[in-house]
């Protein structure tokens, strides 16, 4: 299952993470800084936040 139609998620995250903590967000920021065009999304029917990256399908 894909997240969004072209996209590739790489990890997923419970929505339930302790106050003040955002670890879907500093997992595409260290993805990003590695040159991979991470982004954060939400996956409303699982409750969870996607790390996604553009699909090589193109």
């Amino acid at each position: 299952m894909s997240a969004a139609i072209g996209a590739k998620v790489l990890e997923r995250f419970p929505a339930g993470a302790p106050r003040g903590s955002w670890p879907a967000e500093e997992y595409a920021a260290r993805r990003r800084a590695e040159g991979e065009p991470a982004t954060v999304v939400m996956d409303l029917e699982s409750d969870a936040f996607l790390v996604v990256v553009p699909s090589d399908d193109d």
